[in-house]
């Protein structure tokens, strides 16, 4: 089958390679075209635009950063929306609010182009061995068409529902993601301001009921005060709470939690911590708490 792919980062990239690892015929577009250079070397073909490659696929996905990235490359003056046919299926794995998603669903329907939006939930370890999780909304049919290739790249598929359903989904995981990282972090601040060392607390956290079991994979990054080579870069976390926040605003959901994480991260990629993995937010918070003076912050 030929497939495009739009948006070659650090999911995007791994996701394409395992598609073309299964045999499909790729055509690609990323905006730095060097991200595309190892598929190329792979077989795949390079598209001048998104535009240029809609023509010559059956599925083209999309995996990019933020909505307006998205709307560019669909709607934007080389967008491929308008360059597809009847019947050709656009499946965006990008995690954008809900009611962006079904926007993007209205656009591709009026004409006649099937859309799923099938966001993701996986590191980019688990995206280099296939080991992604998609969240689907959209037509049960349309997404059983994408299933094999789907398969290709994850190894579980939830259909949430009609369009939108998926990017619901993908809200909420992110936003308890983000959250819990944060407050896990501060727990750690706070302890070590308590006198208890940082082996003790993980020893103590990590595992029992208090503690997430995705934190225990950002201990080493931790301990070791590393950073560098993000499984999510933080500033795309601080996004997708905003995304959340947004969409609670047009429900009329009560988010107060969120609302203070979110600017929590935005203050730490104002202090330039915005490339590294979102585990970070703990030394900025770290960091934070030993530049303020010490005197009144011994408990009485």
């Amino acid at each position: 089958m030929k497939i495009g792919f739009v948006g070659l980062g650090i999911m995007g990239s791994r996701m394409a390679a395992n598609l073309q690892k299964h045999g499909h015929s790729l055509i690609v577009f990323n905006r730095t075209r060097e991200k595309a250079d190892p598929l190329v070397a792979e077989g795949a073909r390079w598209a001048d635009s998104p535009a240029a490659l809609g023509p010559q696929v059956e599925v083209i996905f999309t995996m990019l950063a933020h909505p307006a990235a998205i709307q560019e490359a669909v709607l934007g003056k080389d967008g491929f929306l308008s360059h597809l046919g009847p019947g050709q299926i656009w499946v965006d794995c990008s995690t954008v609010n809900p009611s962006f998603s079904r926007n993007m669903a209205a656009e591709a329907q009026a004409q006649g182009i099937r859309f799923l939006g099938a966001p993701v939930t996986g590191s980019k370890g688990q995206a280099a061995l296939a080991q992604l999780t998609f969240w689907v909304g959209g037509e049960a049919n349309d997404l059983e068409t994408c299933r094999p290739l789907l398969e290709c790249m994850g190894n579980r598929i939830i259909h949430c529902g009609g369009q939108g359903m998926g990017a619901s989904l993908k809200m909420v995981m992110n936003q308890l993601l983000g959250t819990v990282m944060a407050t896990f972090a501060e727990g750690l601040v706070l302890g070590e301001s308590l006198g208890l060392s940082r082996k003790v607390l993980f020893e103590a956290l990590l595992g029992g009921p208090a503690a997430a079991p995705f934190l225990a994979s950002k201990r080493e990054r931790i301990e070791g005060g590393n950073y560098e080579e993000a499984d999510f870069p933080l500033r795309w976390l601080q996004k997708d709470l905003h995304l959340a926040a947004v969409s609670a605003y047009e429900t009329g959901a009560a988010m107060p939690l969120t609302n203070v994480a979110k600017e929590i991260y935005r203050l730490a990629i104002r202090e330039g911590r915005g490339s590294e993995d979102f585990s970070a937010i703990y030394d900025y918070l770290a960091q934070s708490q030993d530049a303020q003076p010490s005197e009144g912050r011994t408990p009485q």
